[in-house]
């Protein structure tokens, strides 16, 4: 058998007659074909030499066995179907017609070898399949096969002898049981024509077959379609769906087999579907307990049948179906669902069925319609985003019988919040655009977002609209969910049209497109040069600055200031009306402070933004006139016996900044003795001077000095050995109150006058503190001192009537009186203190508590800030001290 054809197979007459003509390679059908083997020899002249195979490898040598092409002969073969007649053929050979006479083959051919080929390339791709059977069973145990062949990018119809140029592959083939062989192509090119033969040893017999060629993507066989199901569709019928396990390069056309059980009508019944991967089922069929199977194959091409798929039973199909199953919308829109549901195989009516929305909030009835006898549907109006529960970043939507009877299945809506605020800002420098936009932590778990955008040439439509030749930005993630974009180099008067696009794999919505010239969002820099100044007169503040480079447009200014930049006081606002101006003055109260001065500016037009503030100016604290007044003062006399010297301390209050306008660079303190002339002493720095004194009187005045010039009005204190002898307080005691205030109470010695002021003293005799002072009228004959009191130390309280012509003698207490105090012009002051109480309590919690505890036990009666809201800020030394 030289050439046989199976009956169900196209016959290439076309291409024996271009063979009868030409030398050509034989195209190899992509169905089962015979192909008869030649007997090689030596005086055939082939590649395959004539004798055993091994003496081919000793004739063209073990490295030509691979690259038989390079020999550029080959096996020209005729053939019929009674004979079959090959000759050596050489590709630089013209192309011509053979004449019989021509052909001289000087061994007789073989011809009752014939095998039967298949070819095919599997689903996936990867491997070229050839299944080699004979026809008649005469081979010996020892048969070896080998798969010779070389690709070319040529066409098949131009495939021939002289595009043999180039590397053989060797494929060896199995032949299991000696009557089959199957031969192996690993990763074939779907777009290359495979030039291929085969070469045969049996029994020292070497054969050849004619060369063939074949292309892959014609003898693709898919693998079989998977994943059958039952969907509902848009319009509320009923389809089966099904897929392909692997992608394949070009469209599938489908065969869909529907087979009935016996008794049921035809026993068989056989769609075609072209591209789609579904088909639209009869109710009939959905009612019926008919199973279906699928099988693939290539639409543009011969190909292979696939298996059919396994088969699927309509009636145990899903027992509730959606449309859509599962979708993606964005937030305030609007969404139709439609549903079917069968009960125990039978479908329920439309007018039964109610939805649930994540099974706890059911649907109103106004919401639902009916589409037909089996299908319901559902409106749901204005969505709102979806927040997640847990693992479950959908809602889930159910359609269930009114006996409240639920499936497993829902349908799962995703609603994304696609209201994004994309906004943007130009560099001071002209040079980029930097934008922004923040997302929903939900959103970025649903999907991914990127920006697109669209440049236009001149400025921004009215109604901007995503464009299809927009282009994707880079957006890096911020820590807190928003991306930033950097657009450089930017184009100042163009319009870009931006949106943000959200990918999820059900599909992909957009965000609402906003258009933004870069010349209208420029955020300048920083103004410069800034410059603070209070004036001395007016009691203003001046500010200057210099206008940013790069400005192009009109700017307009704000200022703010801060007395010392102090972060417990808000900052001032002031708008500047001058656009163009670059200075400002504003009126402030406080002339003595500092004050720091920021400017920042933006420009007029636009929807730009303010600059930052600028560097922070401080303002000179500048002396508005000479100090009001001298300080209040007084002095400790210190005996010196060693020395025989006493010594006097001045003591001084420093003045307010209301007194001294602004400041005091130093005080003058001016000494006036009898007989000699005044002199002065300058203290720079501290408020207290020490001097010797040995005069019977020393005048003493202190005066308050800055840069503009001297206090006018001072006091003065006189200094006498003879009046610090008058006795003119007869009596003096103290009265605890509490922890924070002591009161004093006094009597004068009658026909004492001239009585200017008194000065109390008070020091912790239990502690080397500095003595404290102050200065009372001199009609009072009581006053509260207001400080901090250790109740179980000692303190010593001394009152001294001043005069104009010296201090008087001191009365002083070192302990508290008990029981109440009586003083007044008028009447008496009863103070009842619960003295006793207060006394045995004290005394006990001495004995037994240590010197810390106690403390913390006297100032109980105080609130703590730290759990009394009210208390908080509050300074106890200058609340009153008696409770009534």
């Amino acid at each position: 058998m030289c050439w046989q054809i199976i009956p169900t197979m196209f016959v290439l007459m076309d291409f024996l007659q271009m063979a009868a003509a030409h030398c050509m390679v034989h195209p190899v059908p992509a169905r089962n074909f015979t192909l008869p083997c030649v007997l090689l020899n030596e005086t055939f002249l082939s590649p395959f030499s004539a004798g055993s195979w091994s003496g081919l490898r000793r004739e063209l040598g073990a490295p030509k066995i691979k690259h038989l092409m390079n020999e550029e002969k080959f096996l020209c073969c005729l053939w019929s179907a009674s004979n079959i007649d090959c000759s050596l053929y050489r590709a630089s050979m013209q192309a011509r017609k053979f004449i019989p006479s021509e052909i001289n083959l000087s061994a007789p051919q073989k011809i009752d070898w014939s095998w039967n080929v298949e070819c095919w390339v599997r689903g996936r791709l990867d491997l070229l399949v050839c299944n080699l059977q004979l026809l008649k069973l005469d081979l010996r145990a020892d048969l070896k096969v080998n798969l010779l062949y070389s690709g070319s990018e040529l066409s098949l119809g131009a495939a021939s002898t002289s595009s043999l140029q180039g590397t053989v592959r060797v494929a060896p083939c199995d032949c299991r049981d000696q009557a089959s062989c199957q031969c192996l192509v690993a990763t074939p090119s779907l777009n290359h024509t495979y030039l291929l033969w085969l070469e045969m040893v049996a029994g020292g017999t070497a054969l050849g077959s004619p060369l063939m060629a074949l292309q892959p993507t014609d003898i693709v066989k898919p693998e079989a379609p998977v994943k059958l199901h039952l969907e509902l569709a848009e319009r509320g019928q009923v389809k089966l769906c099904w897929s392909s396990p692997a992608p394949l390069p070009f469209p599938l056309q489908h065969q869909v087999r529907i087979s009935a059980p016996p008794g049921h009508g035809d026993s068989q019944q056989m769609l075609q579907v072209a591209l789609e991967s579904s088909v639209a089922m009869d109710n009939a069929l959905l009612d019926s307990p008919s199973s279906v199977q699928v099988r693939s194959r290539n639409l543009r091409a011969p190909g292979f049948w696939s298996d059919w798929s396994s088969p699927y039973n309509l009636t145990l199909g899903a027992q509730v179906l959606y449309f859509p199953a599962r979708t993606v919308t964005r937030a305030g829109s609007s969404l139709s669902f439609l549903c079917t549901f069968r009960n125990r195989s039978q479908p329920v009516p439309s007018r039964e069925l109610v939805w649930w929305l994540n099974l706890a909030e059911p649907v109103p009835a106004s919401q639902t319609s009916v589409l037909s006898s089996r299908v319901s549907r559902v409106t749901l109006p204005n969505l709102r985003a979806t927040q997640p529960r847990g693992s479950f970043l959908y809602s889930a939507l159910y359609c269930c019988h009114q006996s409240r009877q639920c499936h497993r299945a829902y349908a799962e809506l995703y609603v994304v919040d696609m209201d994004f605020n994309i906004s943007c800002e130009t560099d001071g420098y002209l040079t980029k655009m930097t934008c922004r936009w923040s997302a929903n932590p939900t959103t970025l778990l649903l999907g991914s977002l990127q920006l697109r955008y669209h440049r236009s040439q001149i400025y921004c439509s009215d109604f901007p609209s995503p464009s299809p030749d927009s282009e994707v930005k880079e957006c890096l993630l911020q820590r807190n969910h928003s991306y930033e974009c950097t657009f450089q180099p930017i184009f100042l008067l163009s319009g870009y049209t931006l949106w943000i696009e959200f990918k999820h794999s059900l599909g992909t919505l957009q965000s609402s497109p906003t258009c933004v010239i870069p010349a209208d969002v420029v955020k300048p820099l920083p103004p410069s040069n800034v410059g603070a100044e209070v004036t001395r007169s007016t009691g203003l503040l001046n500010v200057s600055w210099s206008q940013p480079v790069f400005a192009s447009r009109d700017l307009t200014f704000q200022i703010r200031w801060n007395p010392g930049g102090r972060e417990d006081i808000p900052w001032q606002l002031h708008e500047v009306p001058d656009p163009a101006g670059s200075w400002a003055a504003m009126a402030v109260q406080q002339l003595c402070v500092q004050y720091v001065v920021q400017v920042r500016c933006r420009e007029l037009q636009g929807s730009g933004y303010w600059s930052d503030w600028s560097r922070a100016a401080q303002s000179l604290v500048q002396d508005i006139r000479a100090p009001l007044q001298g300080p209040e003062f007084w002095r400790i006399v210190s005996e010196d016996p060693a020395r025989r010297q006493r010594n006097v301390t001045l003591l001084w209050k420093p003045l307010m900044q209301n007194d001294s306008l602004c400041s005091v660079s130093r005080y003058i303190i001016k000494h006036q003795t009898p007989g000699n002339p005044p002199w002065e002493e300058f203290v720079d720095h501290g408020t207290s001077w020490t001097f010797p004194w040995m005069e019977p009187t020393h005048t003493v005045t202190i005066l308050a000095m800055n840069s503009v010039g001297i206090s006018a009005i001072n006091s003065n204190l006189t200094l006498s050995q003879q009046m610090s002898t008058v006795d003119a307080v007869q009596s003096l005691s103290a009265y605890l109150v509490n922890s924070t205030c002591v009161v004093v109470v006094w009597s004068l010695s009658p026909q004492i006058p001239g009585i200017k002021s008194f000065v109390i003293e008070w020091r912790n005799l239990n502690k080397e503190e500095q003595v404290k002072w102050l200065r009372v009228p001199p009609n009072l004959r009581k006053y509260f001192i207001y400080d901090h009191f250790i109740l179980i130390e000692k303190y010593q309280f001394s009152l001294y009537p001043v005069f104009a012509g010296g201090v008087g003698k001191a009365r002083a207490t070192d302990q508290f009186a008990q029981g109440g105090f009586e003083t007044g012009n008028a009447g008496s002051l009863h103070v009842v203190l619960p003295i006793v109480f207060s006394t045995s309590v004290l005394l006990l919690g001495a004995l037994l508590l240590s010197h810390q505890r106690m403390k913390k036990l006297l100032w109980e009666d105080v609130p703590n800030p730290k759990n009394c809201s009210w208390a908080q800020g509050v300074n106890f030394q200058q609340l009153p001290c008696c409770k009534t």
